[in-house]
């Protein structure tokens, strides 16, 4: 790792609020506190997701139709934690593009959502803060979203689009990725407490959890992990205190956190490497 990132810059492009902290909030929290620019684009104010708050019950989509308001201030709130001044809302202040909800769900079916968004538009509105910021790394997901929501799908293509439609060359992009190995090992050592994750018996059971093959970087983010619980918490309407990010932190410690994963789909690996060969260093290979 370099001393300083002082000149460096990230873009990361998720679907919903709180997607960009549960994906990579010790990779922004490091780079940040080194002195990079770190910025993120976030396609959606996550209006259809779950209040797992009572007190904020009547503020779900069924009822008051608030979340997404409310969720503007969690997120803000998030990137205090973090250390993160840069962060958008894909369009704003003109155009505000709507949870989509799963597949066939009423929210899909929305004219205003994102999923149903005019694609050039939307991806125009990214290319638009791409030649502001001049990130050198873009991150985002691969295109099954991670997972498949609706969103996260769209937050990849707009995201991909836009890069190759910028005058500005993005020198390296990465992908989210969750290898097995590790969902593996927090399942285990949940179900050894008579827990479970996400109801899984084994990490093939999540759409989330890939081959470790894919895992070209690790980012050793141990140093910010209480940064990232701190967001997670903020998160609150999302990720519930006693509910199974937590229960995976109780069980195998605050460093299943701290370290986050990511595959490499333009540019060059670079070292360092650790011991399985992979990136140790997103900015690795760039230079100013």
């Amino acid at each position: 790792m370099r001393d300083t990132y002082k000149g460096f810059r990230l873009l990361l492009v998720h679907a919903h609020p709180d997607d960009e902290t549960i994906n990579n909030g010790a990779t922004m929290a490091m780079y940040a506190a080194l002195g990079a620019q770190v910025t993120l684009v976030t396609c959606t104010r996550g209006e259809e997701g779950e209040v797992l708050v009572e007190e904020h019950s009547h503020k779900a989509a069924t009822h008051d139709d608030l979340l997404g308001e409310h969720r503007i201030l969690e997120l803000a709130e998030a990137m205090k934690a973090l250390g993160i001044t840069d962060h958008r809302f894909l369009g704003a202040p003109h155009t505000q593009f709507r949870d989509s909800g799963m597949m066939g769900t009423e929210p899909n079916e929305r004219a205003d959502n994102f999923w149903k968004a005019d694609f050039d538009v939307a991806t125009e509105y990214l290319v638009s803060v791409i030649e502001e910021v001049k990130p050198h790394i873009l991150i985002t997901y691969d295109e099954f979203g991670g997972y498949g929501h609706p969103d996260h799908i769209q937050a990849h293509r707009v995201a991909m689009a836009a890069s190759d439609k910028s005058s500005w060359n993005i020198e390296k992009i990465y992908w989210n990725v969750m290898p097995r190995s590790v969902i593996q090992q927090g399942i285990d050592s949940m179900k050894e407490l008579g827990s479970d994750f996400f109801g899984a018996d084994k990490a093939e059971d999540l759409p989330f959890a890939k081959d470790d093959s894919f895992v070209t970087a690790h980012i050793d983010g141990n140093g910010y992990v209480e940064e990232k619980m701190a967001a997670m918490r903020a998160h609150a309407t999302q990720i519930s205190l006693d509910g199974p990010f937590f229960a995976l932190s109780n069980n195998l410690g605050l460093q299943v956190w701290g370290n986050e994963y990511y595959t490499l789909i333009k540019g060059e690996k670079s070292e360092p490497f650790d011991s399985q060969g992979r990136e140790t260093d997103l900015f690795s290979g760039i230079s100013l």
